[in-house]
């Protein structure tokens, strides 16, 4: 193989890729076996095979058990949508989000009591072991999982306090800098910090991915006088979703 040159597992890879992108091989027909792919690019069992995977690894295929290995259909990737905060009562985040895009959200969520890891002390502020308050959303639109999020906030910030669960109480559902508001913290900054990584199994399994895929993830922390008051990791599939931003010029 000279320098430059493909190995010729991804050539036939880039052959079979560009037959799905074309629709020559149209979603949920059945891909090539490997025996034909052997024969038709005059190549090894060995090559087919990993061609066979590089497709898989990408989502472009997916196997079937006891049938084969079919192309997938490719999801038309939709905004979700980001902008500065704006006060507006009752509407958290999402709600704005989803009121930008034209979008019908529902979600669920469930809290508990937790200790502090020490990625997530040192994001707030605390010390690892700390008791914080986590809550576990999956959100969806129009009944499809769509996004993941996990928040915690200091209960030495929230304890004891009638916005100690996000969810519940006089103020459940309402937005992070709202319920700080009601005790007395005045939110002025968000930091989002935005990076991709295989999707976690139990990710996938929740937002109805396949295994490998990759999702965006948002480490996205509110700060109340330069103390953080709430931090969160957001997780989206790759596939479906793109992030638009839209930022004020001051």
């Amino acid at each position: 193989m000279t320098f430059g040159e493909q190995p010729a597992y991804l050539r036939v890879a880039g052959d079979l890729r560009r037959k799905i992108v074309d629709g020559s091989l149209p979603p949920h027909t059945r891909l090539p076996s490997q025996a034909r792919i052997r024969e038709e690019y005059g190549v090894s069992d060995t090559v087919a095979l990993e061609a066979r995977k590089v497709l898989m690894a990408e989502g472009l295929v997916e196997g079937r058990s006891g049938s084969g290995t079919y192309v997938r259909e490719q999801p038309v990737p939709r905004r979700v949508h980001r902008s500065a905060y704006r006060s507006a009562g009752s509407s958290t985040p999402f709600r704005q989000e989803q009121a930008e895009a034209g979008a019908r959200g529902t979600w669920d969520s469930s809290s508990e009591r937790v200790e502090a890891p020490e990625e997530i002390a040192e994001r707030l502020g605390i010390a690892p072991g700390d008791r914080v308050m986590r809550t576990r959303y999956v959100f969806r639109d129009a009944g499809e999982p769509m996004m993941l999020s996990t928040s915690w906030e200091p209960l030495s910030v929230t304890g004891r306090t009638p916005v100690m669960l996000p969810e519940e109480g006089p103020l459940g559902g309402c937005g992070v800098v709202d319920r700080m508001a009601a005790i007395d913290l005045v939110v002025d900054n968000v930091v989002e910090e935005v990076g991709a990584r295989p999707g976690l199994a139990d990710e996938l399994h929740a937002l109805g991915g396949v295994p490998g895929h990759v999702v965006l993830v948002i480490g996205r922390t509110y700060f109340a006088s330069g103390r953080a008051v709430e931090t969160a990791d957001v997780v989206i599939p790759a596939d479906r979703y793109r992030l638009a931003y839209h930022l004020p010029v001051r």
